[in-house]
């Protein structure tokens, strides 16, 4: 478990593509997206937090912080990130945080270790997770120190893209292997955007428990 890095669950999106609501509290197996989230995800550090607006209390069974935007509009997930480090340096001794999707209920159980472990290598830059070839910016460890360029980029410039903060920067990327579930393909980061997605994900938890 990582002392050094704290988490933050960015559960704050507006879900359109499944109708309006929480995605992270939409129903898998005997729980909700977030139970599946918050088992591998939490163990791998000590202090972890919830970004999302709206009424803290529908999280209340989790018994985590909740940490609304600091930055009004809805203006993304770097508005959550951004949060998440303002608060990691306001209530902890952490020099970075790692984020995580809310929606994503396989993520890798090596997560933090392996972004820290590459951070460490390049100081001051994110460390970005990929698989499959592809980068999945809300997953990633980001440094503190980089909060003031990040509150200028999203406040000042209104640019709300994670990869664009991502490129300018500095990052490395770290690889995430593909794994196999029952035989099928299955990516860590795999995440539900619309229905279909949820009901592959009860399959492959099925498979998973089978």
């Amino acid at each position: 478990m990582k002392r050094d890095v704290a988490g933050i669950i960015l559960a704050g999106g507006q879900s359109r593509r499944m109708g309006g609501g929480d995605k992270s509290l939409l129903p898998l197996g005997s729980g909700r997206v977030l139970d599946h989230v918050l088992s591998r995800f939490g163990p791998q550090m000590e202090s972890l937090v919830l970004s999302a607006n709206g009424d803290p209390a529908r999280f209340a069974r989790f018994g985590l912080p909740v940490l609304a935007d600091t930055v009004e509009g809805f203006a993304g997930p770097l508005a959550g990130i951004l949060a998440g480090l303002e608060w990691a340096v306001a209530s902890t001794p952490c020099k970075a945080i790692v984020t995580a999707a809310g929606d994503t209920p396989f993520l890798p159980l090596d997560l933090v270790d392996r972004l820290a472990a590459a951070a460490g290598k390049y100081p001051g830059k994110i460390a970005v997770a990929s698989s499959a070839g592809r980068r999945h910016p809300t997953f990633a460890l980001w440094p503190t120190g980089c909060r003031d360029a990040l509150r200028h980029f999203l406040v000042d410039e209104d640019n709300r893209r994670v990869s664009a903060f991502v490129e300018r920067h500095g990052h490395v990327e770290v690889a995430f292997p593909v794994l196999q579930s029952a035989g099928q393909p299955l990516d860590p980061f795999f995440n539900i955007n619309v229905p279909d997605d949820l009901a592959h994900a009860v399959r492959l938890l099925q498979s998973m428990m089978s």
